[in-house]
């Protein structure tokens, strides 16, 4: 499967500079392997039953006592993760496991087939989706509700608004836009992981060292979350979306 296959080599050979060649062309397969696995796992939203997703994707205890106990004070919260594991199924699971109404920032798709397709699996099972542009304003509607609210935090924004960090060895642009609404909002900020424990199966882990706002400083947050990920990463390297063109920018 040679889908972005000079892209993943590239981002595969900058983020583990110290391997050498053979080991990441045995990464780059076992990514592959797993990119595979990830599009008809995503598929079978369709028709997945509650039973099976919860059976196939999980919540360990520990996250569900943590989310109860935000949800006994009637306290929302900010969920941030990146495109690991099977970020799809962690919504719909969490979706299933929590008192939470699951709101996830995200990107319309600009093919209207495919954008409804998406849209169908994503809510199923209950998740609501934000666009991305009315983030701020859809959250400030709904502050009556018990929400959790999901950002992808390892998407690619423009290099002039950006917050440039390290990350995999690599200078790199990350959106300010979770630090700055938890900021106006006073939400606490949540790191979820995705663990994959084996094929066909994952479970959803909450950080419980929380992030309050007002602990940080200035792009304090956004590093903290950042670096989290980061370390998400080298555990499990080939759950990660390398396909995707994280350092097409460069900073001016």
């Amino acid at each position: 499967m040679g889908y972005r296959k000079k892209v993943v080599l590239e981002n595969l050979s900058h983020a583990f500079p110290d391997k050498e060649k053979a080991a990441i062309e045995r990464l780059r397969k076992d990514f592959y392997r797993y990119f595979c696995d990830l599009l008809l796992e995503t598929f079978k939203t369709l028709t997945i039953s509650k039973k099976n997703m919860l059976r196939h994707c999980s919540m360990d205890e520990k996250s569900e006592a943590l989310l109860h106990t935000f949800a006994a004070k009637g306290e929302s919260v900010i969920l941030v993760l990146g495109h690991q594991g099977n970020w799809e199924w962690a919504g719909n699971t969490f979706s299933l496991s929590s008192a939470h109404q699951l709101y996830v920032i995200y990107h319309p798709l600009t093919n209207p087939y495919f954008d409804s397709l998406m849209y169908r699996m994503r809510t199923r099972f209950g998740t609501r989706l934000i666009p991305m542009q009315d983030t701020y304003k859809e959250m400030v509607q709904h502050k009556g509700e018990l929400t959790a609210t999901a950002f992808i935090a390892d998407q690619t924004p423009q290099p002039g608004s950006a917050y440039w960090m390290p990350f995999l060895h690599q200078d790199t642009p990350v959106f300010l836009g979770t630090e700055k609404i938890a900021t106006k909002m006073k939400r606490t900020v949540l790191y979820v992981s995705v663990k994959r424990i084996k094929r066909g199966y994952y479970r959803l882990v909450i950080d419980e060292n929380s992030m309050n706002p007002q602990d940080f400083g200035p792009g304090g947050l956004t590093e903290a979350h950042t670096q989290r990920l980061e370390r998400e990463i080298k555990q499990q390297p080939e759950t990660w979306l390398w396909t995707h063109r994280r350092w097409k920018h460069k900073r001016n």
